[in-house]
């Protein structure tokens, strides 16, 4: 998986802008709190950890992890380890930001788990994924199934309402998940 990534990243701008900037921009600003000890968890090219001080970006490829530590000064981003695992130790954080990842990772509930094992109690987590709701979807299923369901493609999972709130809750997480536009929210409590 290492590899896919280390392609993909070799390729992309240096600092381009995320999907939904803005709107996800907004939700992790809202969120995080003066003091917060916080984790950006797919950090990429370091445009959401550039908004967050006392933080540490994970990255699973070498080449985003270099665009971060480039674009935000001083940043302290880490490669996620080759076991799965976070670079960091237990109950380090306040909040961990986890947008537009969750989706590409295979074992969801091993990174669940290391998000709650990295959260002080109490700690929280907020993580986005996309959203297609149940007519998108069906049209999906009907007109490009195979294009948006490319096994050889980036998303290797999908996540409704429900999957997500019960991923959650299957790794020791209070959550509520809303749909905000394109994804849906979640915001999930080290219980």
């Amino acid at each position: 998986m290492r590899a896919f990534y280390e392609a993909f990243w070799a390729d992309a701008p240096q600092d381009p802008e995320p999907y939904e900037w803005e709107r996800r921009r907004g939700l992790l600003l809202g969120e995080v709190q003066p003091g917060d000890r916080a984790l950006d968890l797919g950090c990429g090219a370091g445009r959401f950890l550039a908004l967050l001080d006392n933080a540490v970006g994970v990255e699973i490829a070498e080449e985003a992890a270099n665009r971060a530590r480039a674009n935000v000064r001083g940043a302290d981003v880490r490669l996620l380890q080759s076991d799965g695992s976070l670079p960091v130790g237990h109950g380090e954080f306040d909040l961990v930001w986890c947008s537009e990842t969750l989706e590409h990772i295979p074992d969801v509930a091993e990174t669940l788990g290391e998000i709650r094992r990295v959260l002080r109690p109490g700690g929280r987590a907020l993580i986005t994924v996309p959203y297609h709701g149940r007519v998108q979807a069906a049209r999906i299923a009907l007109t490009r199934f195979e294009a948006h369901f490319d096994p050889l493609g980036q998303h290797v999972r999908f996540f409704t309402r429900r999957s997500l709130v019960g991923a959650l809750a299957f790794t020791g997480f209070e959550a509520t998940v809303l749909r905000d536009g394109p994804f849906l929210v979640a915001r999930a409590v080290r219980a």
